[in-house]
């Protein structure tokens, strides 16, 4: 083993914050080989305190400003 870590698969609407259980955006892979995930709020929170205690951060919570390619027909009105 190399130690590198292997690619993670996208976030989707079944991950959920491990702390307050919304949907979740960001994951923390930790040091020791171990996940978080959290939501867009709890990220900001706890991000800085885990990256400087050596977890890789993905940060996902830019989907959060994506708009959908079609509108639904009542929004086209």
């Amino acid at each position: 083993m190399t130690g590198a870590l292997a690619p993670t698969k996208p976030l989707t609407a079944a991950d959920r914050c491990d702390r307050c259980g919304a949907q979740a955006y960001v994951r923390a892979i930790l040091a020791g080989g171990g996940e978080l995930l959290f939501c867009a709020h709890h990220g900001r929170k706890y991000g800085e305190s885990l990256r400087a205690a050596g977890a890789e951060i993905h940060d996902e919570t830019d989907r959060l400003l994506e708009t959908p390619a079609t509108a639904a027909a009542e929004e086209e009105r």
